[in-house]
C-alpha cells in the first residue's frame, strides 16, 4: 500500500524525497457495536492486525465462528483476519493504537477498565461523540483523566456504519493535537500514522490538528439532527431542514471557537459533512427519534418501544449545559433540550425559535432588529 506523503519543508528535508508515515502494525478496537465493527473491518481490510473487543462473549464467539456481527451488522461478511474477543487484556496485548468506540455515557468506565492492560504511551482515538454530562468535559478530556500519558485524538466524519462496512467510498477526519515534535516530524504524528493505518481503496482519511473543533462538531450535530427530525415529523419540508442545518452549523462554530477550536474545522468532514448526513437520513437514530417525536409519538413508544440509545438525546443536556457555562447562545439546541426535558410543546417552541429578533448573518454585522409593537404610550 502506498504511503501517506507528508511534505517536509526543504530546510529540514535536506533535498530528500518527502518522508512517509508508518502504519501501526496492531490495532485494538474497543466496542463491538455497529460502528466499532465497521472500523475494525476497515483496519483489517487495510492489512492491520486488528482485535475487536466487546463485553459479550456470545457475540464475540458468533463473530469468530460465523464471520458476522449478527446483532449489529447482519448479513455483512467480516474479514477472516479480524479477531474478536471479550477479554480486554487479550484485545490490548501488543496494541500500538486503540480506537475507543463505546457510547459516550460509558466512556469513562471503559477507559478506567483499560488502564491495567494498556501498553504505555500508545495513542487512543475516540470514535464516539458527545460531551460528558455533569462535568461539561469533551470526551478527550475524560480519557486524558482516566488514561494519562496517552495521546488522545478522534476519528469523525459523515459515516454510517453499514455503508462503511460494505466498502462504500467513505471519508473521515483523524484529529490529534499536534505537539512540538509532531510538527517537526509530522510523519511520526499519531494522526498521520493512524490515517495511513485506516486507509483503504474505499476509506479515505484526512488529518487534522484541531481536536476541539472535531469533537464539538460530532457532539452538536446529533442535537441538530433531532431538531431536523422534529420539524420533518411535524410536516415541514426542505426549506426548514436546510435552515436548521445551516444555522445549526453556526451554533457548532460558535461553541468550537469558545472552547479554543477553529471555525473552519466545522466546515469540514467532521462538521458540515457529518451534520448533513445525519440530518438527511432516517438511518440516523437522531433524525429518526426527532421525526417520531414530531409526529406526536410519545418517547416511550419510539422505535417500537425498544430501548434505543440516541446520542443526541444525551448530548442535548451536556451541550446546552456547556454552552450556558461558557456564555454561548445555541437557540436550536436550547429548543431541543426544552422539548425533551422541560415538557415544552414542540410547535410553540419552534415557533418561538422562528420569531426571535432578526440578526445579521455574518458576525461582523452586529445588528439585532426587534419587531415593531406599536408606539410607546
Amino acid at each position: 500500500m502506498d504511503g501517506l506523503r507528508l511534505n517536509i519543508p526543504p530546510a529540514r528535508a535536506n533535498g530528500n524525497l518527502p518522508k512517509r508515515a508508518e502504519p501501526y502494525a496492531r490495532l485494538a478496537v474497543i466496542g463491538m457495536g455497529s460502528w466499532g465493527t465497521a472500523l475494525a473491518t476497515v483496519a483489517a481490510t487495510a492489512g492491520c492486525d486488528t482485535r475487536l473487543w466487546g463485553r459479550r462473549e456470545a457475540l464475540a464467539d458468533a463473530i469468530r465462528t460465523a464471520g458476522e456481527n449478527v446483532d449489529h451488522l447482519p448479513g455483512i461478511k467480516l474479514p477472516a483476519t479480524l479477531k474478536a474477543t471479550s477479554d480486554l487484556s487479550e484485545a490490548l496485548d501488543g496494541a500500538e493504537a486503540v480506537l475507543l468506540v463505546t457510547p459516550s455515557h460509558t466512556l469513562r468506565d471503559v477507559a478506567r477498565a483499560m488502564r491495567p492492560w494498556l501498553p504505555e504511551g500508545i495513542p487512543i482515538a475516540l470514535c464516539c461523540k458527545g460531551i460528558e454530562r455533569g462535568t461539561g468535559y469533551l470526551l478527550s478530556h475524560v480519557v486524558e483523566e482516566e488514561l494519562p500519558g496517552h495521546p488522545v485524538g478522534a476519528i469523525s466524519g459523515p459515516t454510517f456504519a453499514h455503508e462503511t462496512a460494505l466498502g462504500h467510498p467513505t471519508a473521515a477526519t483523524v484529529a490529534f493535537n499536534f505537539r512540538h515534535h509532531d510538527r517537526i516530524a509530522p510523519e511520526r504524528a499519531p494522526a498521520a500514522r493512524l490515517a495511513l493505518t485506516m486507509q483503504t481503496q474505499a476509506f479515505r482519511p484526512y488529518v487534522s490538528d484541531d481536536l476541539v473543533g472535531v469533537e464539538v462538531g460530532g457532539a452538536v450535530k446529533n442535537v441538530i439532527a433531532i431538531a431536523c427530525g422534529m420539524m420533518t415529523g411535524a410536516g415541514f419540508a426542505e426549506n426548514t431542514r436546510a435552515a436548521l442545518i445551516t444555522r445549526g452549523m453556526d451554533e457548532m462554530k460558535v461553541l468550537a471557537e469558545a472552547l479554543g477550536g477553529k471555525r473552519e474545522t466545522v466546515t469540514g468532514l467532521s462538521g458540515a459533512g457529518d451534520l448533513t448526513l445525519t440530518c438527511s437520513s432516517s438511518t440516523s437514530r437522531n433524525m429518526s427519534l426527532g421525526t417520531q417525536l414530531g409526529k406526536g409519538i410519545p418517547r416511550a413508544e419510539c422505535f417500537g418501544g425498544k430501548a434505543t440509545v440516541v446520542e443526541g438525546e444525551v448530548n442535548a443536556v451536556s451541550v446546552v449545559d456547556l454552552a450556558r457555562r461558557v456564555g454561548v447562545e445555541m437557540p436550536i439546541c436550547e429548543s431541543v433540550h426544552a422539548i425533551l426535558y422541560e415538557g415544552a410543546p414542540l410547535s410553540e417552541t419552534f415557533q418561538a425559535l422562528w420569531s426571535r429578533p432578526i440578526e445579521g448573518e455574518p458576525r461582523a454585522l452586529d445588528i439585532t432588529l426587534h419587531p415593531h409593537e406599536g408606539d410607546p404610550a
